[in-house]
């Protein structure tokens, strides 16, 4: 769109080709496209260790598995779904789109969004390699004290689990910090708080929930690593520790965490539905409010998942009360989505299928999660396979349908390819059969007192039949997500055709962009009149606006820092898992040396010379 000029030295990837130049980027678009791609095939991974755990299952006294490699199995099949699937996914939209809808270049800490990613994708390595280096873990994604102690976990899994889980922790909480300021500090030219797209809002609200609960979590690790490595005594009930600190502590982040996940969703598909029904968002403010009073009560209820644990009647009545309080806000957003689409000239594309899927599931998931806010009821389900169907509703029927959505809606403007609308509609109904198949049979096993975390049960509890129906349709649902790899494929093999930058009809300022979006985003900067500012531009005719000449536009360096500084880290907790204290010791004090050579690196960047036209 323009050639390159530069201040200092030519950037690494001025070329914008090559490998080199994805090591050093700094750009928040390909930044996301690193989390999307990344968290998809970190996802795929997890969905293979439930696809081997479910043919366990499939029948009563099956032996396919032992029960420890079942354990490790589930264990990483929770941390990888939560930590390193739906989490960077949900990252690779905001990183993507954030600074594109509030009409800014780049995210305000370019080299810090870097380094998220790389910190991510290497403790992502660095867990998965728990598998050949002495065994993965093995005590749950939730690892209670005591089972993850020293004196009942003696191999190095939970050693692997606790410096990943700090390390992802030190990921998102950089990403959390960057948006927050983005938000507040880089909105363009009349993008005020209540103009922002509701996708931007559920960024903000999901920024402040991990700022917020990632540092109870933390000490929980760090608590846990002293007992484990130095001898300390800080969950050991027979030196007069308390067993329920592990579990408030990790339930004070686990609970808001299922927030952290699907409110970046609710932000997608409050994107999507308005644009495929031909309407503005019904009742804006009310669903930002909702999503706002989401975030205060997912910190008042995290103890209904310790309704068993002999809290007494009046803490069980509170947060049973709380608990129950949460399906108001989510009702309202139920309802901003229905009235949207009531009267709308609805068309359903493979994205609004997604998004008519999340909401049909998301429902029922939240039906479930009333009956087990209920301290009686909870005291009869809890840890069957009740819970098991009613947060797979919330997370698989919601998240990853809703993720699924936006990969068809914002796909066009990412790749500059529209998806195959046939291929997505059977991938749409694969994964909606295959789901419910997979998730409703869970239900009745639960109710009919199937535990969970067991590997294999009686024939005579008459419990195959659901087993067998719920592992069909995890193969089935494993299918859906093949069509969908099959359809990206397909779609990047063809020939790239010239498509229109504004395909959908849409309503916010990413589709005011070029399709591909130019590295700078936007020549000129635009001004937000109203709420769905692109559709106010095209109704005013603001959005055909030219000018000629050219200009320069000022650009971030790239930097191979962040990179080598996640890197680094890498490097010493391998060494402290091995007790490689001398690796260790090299490896955090080239942490230092990193951190030192990034903040003293120049910032000043160098300039595109672009010709002035759409903005």
């Amino acid at each position: 769109m323009g050639t390159l000029s530069h201040v200092g030295a030519p950037p690494a990837d001025a070329g914008r080709s090559g490998l080199w130049s994805w090591i050093t980027t700094v750009d928040h678009k390909r930044i996301g496209i690193l989390y999307l791609v990344t968290g998809m095939l970190v996802l795929m991974v997890g969905g293979l260790e439930a696809l081997m755990f479910r043919t366990q299952l499939a029948g009563p006294e099956l032996k396919i598995i032992g029960p420890d490699l079942f354990n490790r199995l589930v264990t990483m099949h929770g941390l990888t779904m939560v930590f390193g699937g739906v989490m960077p996914i949900t990252s690779g939209f905001m990183n993507y789109l954030l600074p594109l809808q509030i009409g800014a270049r780049d995210v305000a800490f370019p080299r810090l969004n870097a380094l998220s990613y790389w910190i991510y994708l290497f403790a992502a390595v660095f867990l998965y390699t728990s598998w050949f280096l002495g065994g993965a873990p093995a005590q749950g994604w939730f690892a209670y004290t005591s089972l993850s102690t020293s004196q009942f976990a003696v191999d190095q899994g939970m050693d692997f689990y606790v410096l990943a889980a700090i390390l992802l922790g030190i990921s998102s909480l950089v990403a959390a910090v960057n948006f927050i300021v983005t938000i507040f500090n880089l909105r363009t030219k009349g993008m005020t708080l209540f103009r922002m797209p509701v996708f931007v809002w559920a960024t903000l609200f999901t920024s402040i929930l991990l700022a917020i609960s990632l540092p109870p979590f933390t000490v929980d690790l760090i608590l846990l690593l002293f007992d484990r490595w130095f001898g300390t005594v800080f969950f050991d009930p027979a030196a007069g520790a308390n067993q329920l600190l592990w579990q408030h502590l990790f339930w004070i982040f686990g609970h808001p965490e299922v927030y952290i996940m699907i409110i970046p969703t609710f932000g997608i598909v409050t994107e999507i539905i308005p644009v495929f029904s031909g309407k503005p968002l019904f009742g804006y403010l009310q669903a930002v409010g909702a999503m706002m009073v989401l975030v205060v009560l997912s910190y008042m209820v995290w103890s209904h998942h310790m309704f068993t644990t002999g809290m007494g009647p009046v803490v069980n009545s509170f947060f049973t009360l709380a608990t129950m309080s949460i399906s108001i806000p989510t009702g309202i957003l139920i309802f901003n989505w229905l009235g949207t689409m009531w009267g709308g000239k609805i068309r359903f594309t493979a994205a609004m299928l997604f998004a008519v899927g999340f909401l049909a599931q998301f429902t029922i998931g939240g039906l479930t999660g009333v009956m087990l806010a209920a301290g009686p009821s909870d005291y009869q389900l809890h840890d069957t396979y009740f819970v098991i169907a009613h947060f797979h509703y919330v997370l698989v029927g919601g998240a990853l349908f809703a993720l699924f959505g936006g990969a068809y809606y914002w796909m066009p403007k990412m790749f500059g390819r529209l998806l195959n609308e046939r291929l997505g509609r059977w991938n749409f109904w694969l994964a909606f059969v295959g789901f419910n198949a997979t998730f409703m049979p869970l239900h009745f096993a639960g109710l009919y007192g199937l535990p969970r975390r067991v590997y294999t049960y009686s024939a005579g509890l008459g419990l195959g039949p659901w087993n067998l129906a719920s592992t069909i349709g995890a193969y089935l649902l494993g299918v859906a997500v093949l069509v969908f790899l099959y359809n990206v494929f397909v779609t990047f093999r063809q020939p790239k055709a010239a498509i229109d930058s504004d395909p959908w009809d849409a309503r916010t300022l990413e589709w005011s962009t070029p399709t591909p979006v130019p590295e700078h985003n936007f020549t000129h900067l635009p001004e937000a009149r109203g709420l769905d500012a692109w559709w106010v531009m095209k109704e005013s005719g603001a959005a055909s606006a030219r000018s000629t000449g050219r200009r320069q536009i000022h650009m971030p360096s790239p930097s191979c820092w962040p990179f080598i500084l996640a890197l680094c880290l890498i490097t010493g907790s391998y060494g402290m898992v091995f007790k490689a204290y001398v690796v260790a010791s090299v490896g955090y004090l080239a942490v230092v040396v990193a951190i030192f050579a990034m903040a003293l690196e120049s910032t000043a960047g160098y300039h595109i010379e672009v010709e002035e036209g759409r903005r």
